[in-house]
């Protein structure tokens, strides 16, 4: 199986405004990258709107995985 990446770039709105990529793939894996200092962060590290923004993103890929299985075995 091919494996897919989403990519997403989000600004935190408070300081100190980390700018992160958030990429999700279709096997369920995810990184999320501080573009500044180039560091790899754990999703426990989020805060505040960045941990809202990841948390919207995995709620999405999992509803898309439900409905996908729905079809393909209803």
């Amino acid at each position: 199986m091919k494996t897919n990446c989403e990519n997403f770039r989000y600004v935190e709105k408070v300081r100190p405004h980390r700018d992160l990529t958030f990429k999700f793939y279709n096997d369920g894996k995810l990184v999320i990258i501080d573009n500044n200092t180039e560091e790899v962060i754990r999703p426990k590290d989020l805060r505040g709107d960045s941990r809202d923004f990841y948390v919207r993103k995995r709620i999405a890929f999992i509803k898309n995985v439900v409905a996908a299985s729905q079809l393909k075995y209803a």
